[in-house]
């Protein structure tokens, strides 16, 4: 039988998950059609198998980290394709039990059933006619007689044998007094009364594998969180006149098929941000004793996928233009959310962008995405009382940033600075113009 090892799927990769297997043992698989699904630095493909086969055996179960070149199932030919389960006739051999023939076995020179001593025994014990069963080698045995029993007669009632009665003896005459207080009930006597539950007893609990994309996710999250030393810096932004440029540019994004939302001026602030702070755009090499700046700025943009959170990757941000960022966030979002994200597409971030939309919130402490020593949180705009430049109230639209760093390589006013330059972009587009946007 061969041996179905798996392969190599990329560059440096050396292990893969055994996410899901797409036949189960003894099913058939043609040339070239899915067999498995296997997870490889947050990226599911589908092995196809290499011939026309029967999956004989899986040697690596769903969950299982294997590594490249490791033997994960076994394969038949494709002619040894497994035998469907035997069954029909009266329904009961497709349970697992006997197959048995049609006709009951007779003797035909006595004109009575062929029976062995303790199926008659039985049969007669459970009032079971022996010429309504069928048997199996020349005559019906006890297991045919247990298998009728135990398919159509139900479990007889028990009945009660009544209590023998005893004669009454005459109680003692007692003259009733009145009592000046009631009969009281000790309290340990008293069992509390159960609450009433609506809606009937509560479910079983669900358990829920913790493997694939969710396991990849908590091992990043904890060396993130275990490694770098995190801190939170909160400002809020007074994003009213980025209202207004958006509005009045998504008719002209939308005859360009783009749909424009506030993302894409964000990621151009941030990257107005990173430039003029490039300690943000970096990573810590602990073995090398040394801070690496990033010359390239690539922004993640972290997803809400069926799988979990992912992060696509829109590469050299800076070389784009708004509406390019527009549509690339759009195209790796929905390639992420879809399961079709590339590896390339999934890595090679410089910083980390994590909005909460609609949902918003007032402030969060984002994970960074490792070896990043950046990440921003994107809040809810709303719509709040403001005071203007004249001191009059004014309805106005404000938004919460709040950006986790690694304290190791940015210290606390580094950081500040570069929420504050972001700030300005937002608050007044028009610096967004000037730069080319």
């Amino acid at each position: 039988m061969p041996e179905f090892k798996l392969p190599a799927i990329g560059e440096g990769v050396v292990e893969g998950e055994i996410v899901r297997w797409l036949k189960k043992p003894g099913e058939a698989v043609a040339a070239n059609e899915p067999l498995v699904e296997v997870m490889t630095d947050k990226a599911t493909v589908e092995i196809p198998s290499p011939t026309d086969a029967v999956l004989e055996r899986i040697v690596s179960d769903e969950g299982v980290i294997a590594p490249v070149g490791s033997v994960i199932a076994i394969l038949a030919s494709g002619a040894a394709a497994a035998k469907p389960a035997s069954g029909g006739g009266n329904g009961r051999a497709a349970a697992g039990t006997l197959d048995l023939p049609p006709v009951a076995p007779v003797d035909e020179a006595r004109g009575t059933v062929l029976a062995t001593p303790a199926a008659r025994a039985l049969a007669r014990e459970s009032g079971i006619d022996l010429s309504t069963l069928s048997g199996d080698h020349g005559r019906i045995t006890k297991a045919h007689v247990e298998l009728a029993r135990g398919a159509y007669e139900s479990t007889p009632a028990v009945v009660p044998t009544p209590a023998p009665v005893v004669p009454s003896r005459p109680e003692p005459r007692v003259e009733s007094r009145p009592s000046s207080t009631p009969t009281q009930v000790p309290a340990a006597e008293r069992a509390p009364a159960r609450p009433r539950l609506l809606g009937g007893e509560p479910l079983a609990d669900e358990a829920i594998p913790f493997r694939g994309m969710r396991r990849r996710i908590a091992e990043g999250m904890v060396k993130a969180y275990t490694t770098a030393v995190h801190y939170t810096y909160v400002e809020q932004v007074d994003v009213t006149k980025l209202v207004a440029v958006r509005e009045q540019a998504k008719k002209a994004a939308a005859a360009e098929g783009v749909q424009l939302s506030y993302l894409p001026f964000i990621v151009k602030a941030v990257l107005r941000g990173l430039k003029k702070f490039p300690i943000v755009n970096a990573e810590l090499d602990e073995a090398g004793g040394r801070i690496i700046l990033r010359k390239r700025y690539s922004i993640g943009i972290a997803t809400a996928t069926d799988q979990g959170l992912m992060v696509p990757v829109v590469h050299d941000a800076d070389r784009l233009s708004l509406l390019d960022i527009a549509s690339e966030i759009a195209r790796v979002s929905e390639a992420a959310r879809t399961g079709k994200a590339s590896r390339e597409e999934l890595t090679g971030s410089t910083f980390t962008i994590t909005s909460l939309g609609a949902i918003g919130g007032v402030l969060a402490t984002p994970i960074l995405n490792y070896p990043e020593v950046g990440i921003l949180g994107v809040h809810a705009i709303r719509k709040v009382p403001v005071v203007d430049d004249d001191d009059k109230i004014v309805i106005g639209h404000l938004m919460n940033l709040s950006i986790s760093l690694d304290h190791r390589v940015v210290d606390g006013y580094e950081g500040a600075s570069f929420l504050q330059e972001v700030r300005r972009y937002l608050e007044d587009p028009t610096l967004l113009l000037l730069s080319g946007i």
